[in-house]
């Protein structure tokens, strides 16, 4: 067996450090062991005892009568790594390191967490400063956490791992309040050793798991994590992740605006999106979303039925389904008959959806009833029913009908909890019926379903060799200066190179030099208005004037932009943009460039942007409202040696809140989104051929023509790495 194995499935255990006193954390391991039902074998290792909880105690590590699979350490951080040392020489398989003061304390505390990593040798290590990890499946319970008090414990199809330990202890204990079920819990924390995507991949391979929860910190291997998410994706077993921190701030602009719009969590974004994890937008909704996906029922449709006899809680959750997209329409004419004839009297909304069946007495028999006409529905394809105010004094009543309409092969049904009535929940949630406290989360649920069982949960793309050779279309890494950022008109010179096509432009050389005397400034910048004027006429009969510099980027910002200049006044719009340019930065203006002026095209931003979690492309509304606006996607290029696809490029593309813009919004004329794409692809091409070097690169905007007339990069920004 590997480390990693013994770790969750071992038969020996030894606990370093235990006490006597089960009240003290270091009490805890032992008792819960016993308490849970281990029927592994159990050394204490405590020199001041002789027996612990009716066990023989060990005085050190030296006298265990075996190697155990797994030793939990329960010592201070200073004497933890002589401990570790002593198990890795004896065999041990792998160690659990309760105690803090690592890395998370700062420089002594990472230089304290490398010596617990040489000291390990080939032992795997989880930790430090972990709670430890909970096995349900074969009942072994290697923690210290508080939330293992309680009496029983369910397992199910559930396997969490997270980066903080009171979060597992936190979902454990809600869990099992809940009648929620877990395979495994595992606690990572610093991560000395095993790691997210360690246990993601142990994971896919445990056939207790169908559902894998992520509580995630941050990702310190994205490579290994992303290939553990797409051997999960591969498998069918959904991922779903909370990701702390997303009010953090993402990466400053620099000479792009690229910076300022791909923040750290959108690069999240763009990393679950790629390996198809649903992303959990509430807490609630790691504990939420996993319970729904665990079942075996699929979501073969959009169409939601919502059950209900308090008016209220229906609205409640037909909006929520709304907001998600879903459908809820009213019981065609066969449904609406059967319904009917479970009543006498007034029949409450029978002929609309939320369906309010009264249910007068709350009849188990009438309940049961139109449960079973709504499921055998084909209007439907999923329900939801909601659990009034008798949840609380009979939390039977509606779990019981639930149970016995459900068939195994069955349409997903849900339940909404109008009242605090955690009873019902727990019993609802043990009779196989995902149970919600908040309305958003059957919505939340229901969409992960969708995303899941409609095909998207992943966009893993089957690995392609790099082919030999260089790319279509691109340059020489030797072509382009590798110190320094290049002016606009050699950006897109570069651009052009791996087949991107720039707006039609003439360079004009201004020969301005500050401290030049009066009668060789006059007559540079009279050369500079003539060879501009020249140029407007060749190009126009509108043009746009630009400064031109390797060190302004942000021309704007300095008065270097001109729009819409005919070509009789470029002279005087040019001698406006020497004074402007020269009051802002103390310089006039060594080269302006004269542009083809783009009319009827849409502005779209293509970026390139590099982060810990690795290299994406940015797409979005383009233009000097770029920042303003804020309407981008990032997307991820892959590591797997794979290329991005025009398929993945689209479907970024329609995730943008603009994307009509493109699209023929409102009579406009379509926008040659293919010849888009295939922009986007090169400049990826260019992102991958010039990797290392690249430290900046953005188009904005490229202008989007309408349908068969392309696309050109009106400006550019490219900075290489010294």
């Amino acid at each position: 067996m590997s480390g990693i194995q013994k770790l969750l499935r071992p038969r020996s255990v030894a606990v370093v450090g235990a006490s006597a006193d089960p009240a003290k954390t270091s009490g805890r391991p032992v008792a819960y062991l016993q308490k849970h039902g281990f029927d592994g074998r159990i050394y204490p290792v405590n020199p001041k005892a002789s027996e612990i909880g009716g066990l023989r105690c060990y005085p050190d590590i030296r006298s265990l009568p075996e190697a155990p699979d797994v030793a939990i350490v329960l010592l201070s951080a200073q004497r933890t790594q002589q401990a570790i040392a002593e198990l890795a020489a004896m065999g041990t398989g792998a160690a659990i390191v309760l105690a803090s003061g690592y890395s998370e304390t700062g420089d002594v505390g990472a230089r304290r967490q490398r010596e617990l990593c040489e000291a390990a040798g080939g032992m795997r290590i989880l930790g430090p400063n972990t709670i430890g990890l909970v096995n349900l499946t074969d009942r072994i319970t290697l923690s210290a956490s508080g939330a293992l008090e309680v009496d029983e414990l369910t397992s199910g199809a559930v396997g969490l791992v997270s980066q903080s330990g009171g979060i597992l202890g936190a979902l454990l204990s809600r869990a099992a309040a809940r009648g929620i079920g877990f395979s495994k819990l595992i606690s990572t924390s610093n991560e000395v050793d095993l790691d997210l995507a360690d246990f993601v991949d142990a994971l896919v391979d445990d056939p207790a798991t169908r559902v894998i929860a992520l509580y995630v910190e941050s990702i310190r291997n994205p490579r290994t994590f992303r290939a553990a998410a797409r051997k999960a994706a591969a498998a069918g077993k959904p991922i779903v992740a909370f990701k702390v921190g997303r009010s953090a701030s993402g990466a400053q602009a620099a000479a792009s605006h690229t910076g300022a719009l791909a923040g750290a969590d959108a690069m999240y974004d763009a990393l679950f999106d790629e390996t198809g994890i649903i992303r959990a937008q509430t807490f609630a909704d790691l504990l939420d979303i996993p319970a729904a996906l665990a079942g075996d029922r699929k979501l073969g449709g959009n169409r939601v039925a919502v059950l209900t006899s308090t008016g209220g809680a229906g609205t409640l959750v037909a909006d929520s389904l709304g907001v998600a997209g879903f459908e809820l329409p009213a019981p065609d004419a066969a449904t609406g008959a059967a319904l009917r004839a479970l009543q006498t009297g007034d029949h409450a909304a029978l002929d609309r959806n939320p369906i309010d069946v009264t249910l007068a007495g709350l009849q188990p028999d009438l309940l049961r009833n139109a449960i079973r006409i709504v499921l055998e529905s084909d209007q439907y394809d999923a329900l939801v029913v909601i659990a009034g105010s008798s949840a609380v004094a009979q939390p039977e009543l509606m779990a019981g009908a639930l149970r016995d309409s459900l068939t195994p092969d069955g349409k997903p049904v849900l339940a909404y909890i109008s009242p605090h009535a955690p009873r019902a929940a727990e019993v609802l949630s043990r009779y196989g019926v995902p149970a919600f406290a908040a309305p958003e989360s059957v919505g939340a649920a229901l969409s992960a379903m969708r995303r899941v069982q409609g095909g998207k949960l992943s966009g893993v793309r089957a690995v392609r060799p790099v082919r030999d050779g260089t790319p279509a279309h691109a340059a020489s890494p030797a072509t382009v200066e590798p110190h320094k950022a290049l002016d606009e008109a050699q950006a897109k010179a570069l651009f052009a190179q791996f087949g991107i096509p720039g707006v039609r432009e003439i360079i004009v050389n201004a020969d301005a030099d500050a401290d030049a005397d009066a009668d060789a400034d006059a007559e540079a910048e009279a050369e500079a208005e003539a060879e501009a004027t020249r140029a407007a006429r060749a190009l126009g009969p509108r043009v746009v004037l630009k400064l031109l510099s390797r060190d302004i980027t942000h021309k704007s910002d300095v008065g270097g932009v001109a729009v819409n200049v005919a070509p009789e006044d470029i002279a005087q719009r040019l001698r406006q943009m020497r004074i402007d340019v020269r009051q802002h930065t103390g310089k006039p203006p060594q080269a302006y460039l004269v542009q083809e002026m783009v009319t009827g095209a849409a502005e779209v931003i293509v970026g390139l942007h590099h982060d810990p979690l690795g290299t994406a492309i940015l797409l979005g509304m383009g233009g000097v409202v770029a920042e303003l606006v804020r309407d981008t996607t990032l997307l991820l290029l892959p590591d797997d040696g794979a290329a991005l696809t025009a398929q993945d490029v689209e479907a970024a593309l329609r995730r943008l809140k603009t994307w009509p813009l493109l699209d023929g919004y409102r009579g406009r004329p379509t926008c040659d989104v293919p010849a888009l794409v295939q922009a986007v692809l090169a400049f990826a091409r260019m992102a991958s051929t010039l990797q290392g070097q690249l430290l900046e690169a953005e188009i904005n905007p490229l202008f989007v023509k309408p349908t068969g007339q392309g696309v050109c990069a009106a400006d550019g920004v490219v900075v290489m790495k010294d």
